[in-house]
């Protein structure tokens, strides 16, 4: 049960730094004059939620999803 929340927190951070760089990227982008539609922006969005949903299904059906080892 214990490594199924250290997996859990795992995707968590690992999601958490996925929208940072995501934001990161759209703000370089629009600060260099590049404007990014706001569809676009939904979608990336949309297609980063659906892999979370998925990797979260994956963990709480038993599946593994590598998390790098604290040993």
């Amino acid at each position: 049960m214990i490594s199924l929340a250290i997996q859990i927190l795992w995707l968590l951070i690992g999601v958490l730094v996925l929208l940072g760089v995501l934001w990161l990227v759209f703000y370089a982008l629009e600060s260099f004059g590049l404007p990014i539609p706001a569809n676009i922006k939904q979608g990336i969005y949309i297609i980063v939620l659906i892999l979370v949903v998925i990797a979260g299904l994956t963990l709480l059906a038993g599946g593994n999803l590598h998390v790098p080892s604290l040993r």
